[in-house]
């Protein structure tokens, strides 16, 4: 059996995938595997955000005041690109 090299995850960078995630079903970030933007995809987007909502609150009094702050600002930029994702394909 081939050795795997295996790389380890902390929570910033499982947050920093659902990020990405939402970005990239808003338009705003290239797929991963084509390099092509996806078209919109607003519904799985505010899926990502709602996880990441629930993961806040779910965490609540268990984070470091780093991953509290770094998750709060990831949920606040990410709710406003939605917006105007949002306020882009009414208008």
């Amino acid at each position: 059996m081939a050795d795997k090299q295996r790389t380890s995850i902390d929570f910033p960078t499982f947050l920093l995938s659902l990020c990405s995630s939402a970005l990239i079903h808003m338009g705003e970030a290239p797929d991963p595997v084509s390099g092509e933007k996806s078209p919109k995809n607003l519904p799985l987007a505010q899926q990502s955000i709602d996880l990441l909502a629930l993961l806040q609150e779910k965490t609540k009094g268990n984070l470091s005041k780093d991953e509290e702050r770094f998750l709060e600002q990831l949920l606040y930029d990410l709710r406003m690109k939605y917006i105007e994702a949002v306020n882009t394909k009414k208008g």
